[in-house]
């Protein structure tokens, strides 16, 4: 029997952090895939704009700093023997355990759901798949999901001369990242490039013989996707995923329904086992209760808390504020914290701020707007999320009213705040976006 200090079972963003980290350490990333990928690049090779290659992480992110990489499926694991029995039948010995095994996408279980042609979208097999369905001639596809990987991959499909409808339940698209008031002009933009929105529906059905060939939705209509004979109709899922924990089920683990449970430092229930990433459940770091929060930039912080405190540290982890960014069309679109209306469903009294500049000085050739949106609690003046859309990059402005956010700054301390400005990079220096938005709020509280 094989041993290690340091296991970690998932080979995802999380798992190659802590093997960085703790390369030193005697550290063994287990992982069933044959390579570690950059996901949210997954559409971009569907759409043709980079090759399948460069998603690929190199196992030198394990192996150069000292890590050991396993390949293979973990089938069981022993608690009280701290042992884990791989499905190749060898067995390892740890000293402690970090659980980092991921989401799956959700697949609702409506008929036709296990009909060729119906997938979801989380993993290289299904980039491949699709890539390949793609390539021999698919003629219309349904993407349901209208959230930041339904919308990248509907362009992808659209790209590739693909009719695609979009289906989402919600009667805006990017319901989880920005309002409904903010989304007006990406809307357009989408059907703008020929994509069909179907909003504020659901898919009730998948119908078929052998490979989908359409959908239903809860208001009786039909898409029909049936086109190419030898290729069918393509339905992707990418409405969201769900913990992957089918290896800790009916352990002493405790879990719940969006994943593995956690402290703050995350540790599980159990001595020496930890988990981190998107198996696990956590908080909102703005209202405290459980929220969804399974992104990339979650996991990374949470396997820095760990990988710190396993060296000697005493980190903890806040919770998720979920600051996110796309791309649609020409426009950039971002969003961190509450939403208005997720505010509200929360229990907030809140007010929220508007605010337009240009990207540039208007007076220099290819100044662009860009849209900015507040949300604050109008007890407290806190600030609880941001969205902006605009025609250039936004993820700075984002990670700007992130910080904010975690520092629980109020509207009188974003409109306080000090800024640059240049012609080729701001709006005039008597204005500044940030500012304009918290101004609007204090002018609606009558706040001086």
């Amino acid at each position: 029997m094989k041993k290690h200090e340091l296991i970690v079972i998932g080979g995802g963003p999380a798992g190659i952090t802590l093997a960085k980290m703790l390369g030193k350490s005697d550290i063994a990333v287990i992982r069933p895939e044959n390579a570690s990928m950059i996901y949210c690049a997954m559409p971009y090779v569907i759409e043709g704009l980079i090759p399948h290659q460069d998603t690929l992480k190199s196992d030198n992110l394990v192996t150069d700093n000292g890590g050991v990489l396993i390949r293979g499926e973990v089938a069981s694991i022993d608690f009280e023997g701290k042992s884990l029995q791989m499905k190749s039948g060898e067995t390892y010995q740890y000293g402690k355990l970090i659980i980092a095994t991921g989401a799956v996408p959700f697949i609702p279980p409506v008929s036709g759901s296990k009909l060729k042609g119906v997938m979801g979208f989380k993993t290289e097999g299904d980039m491949v798949e699709i890539s390949q369905i793609v390539d021999a001639g698919l003629k219309r596809a349904v993407v349901v999901g209208a959230g930041a990987i339904g919308i990248e991959l509907v362009q992808a499909l659209n790209d590739r001369n693909v009719e695609v409808h979009l289906v989402d339940m919600a009667e805006s698209v990017l319901p989880n990242l920005v309002d409904e008031d903010m989304s007006e002009a990406v809307r357009d933009e989408l059907e703008n490039q020929g994509i069909h929105l179907h909003l504020g529906v659901k898919v009730t059905e998948v119908r078929g013989t052998d490979t989908a060939e359409g959908v239903v939705l809860d208001t009786g209509d039909f898409i029909n996707i049936s086109g190419h004979e030898d290729v069918g109709g393509l339905v992707v899922f990418a409405a969201g995923t769900r913990p992957e924990i089918s290896l800790v089920k009916d352990t002493p683990l405790e879990i719940d329904r969006d994943g593995i449970l956690i402290n703050d430092k995350m540790e599980t229930n159990l001595p020496d086992v930890y988990a981190v990433g998107d198996c696990v459940q956590f908080t909102s770091g703005i209202t405290g209760e459980v929220t969804p929060g399974k992104l990339a930039t979650n996991a990374v912080p949470m396997a820095k808390v760990l990988g710190f405190n396993l060296l000697g540290g005493d980190r903890h982890y806040p919770g998720f504020y979920n600051g996110a960014a796309t791309k649609v069309g020409h426009f950039f679109i971002g969003g961190t914290g509450l939403t208005e209306s997720a505010a509200r469903k929360a229990g907030y009294d809140i007010v929220t701020g508007n605010s337009t500049v240009t990207t540039k000085f208007p007076i220099i050739p290819g100044a662009k707007k860009k849209h900015m949106k507040l949300v604050s609690d109008r007890a407290t003046h806190r600030i609880l999320g941001a969205q902006i859309v605009s025609e250039e990059p936004v993820v700075g402005r984002i990670d700007l009213i992130t910080f904010a956010i975690q520092n629980e700054s109020t509207v009188e301390n974003l409109s306080a705040l000090s800024y640059a400005s240049q012609p080729h990079q701001s709006f005039y220096p008597a204005a500044n976006i940030v500012v304009l938005a918290a101004e609007d709020i204090r002018k609606k509280i009558n706040f001086r």
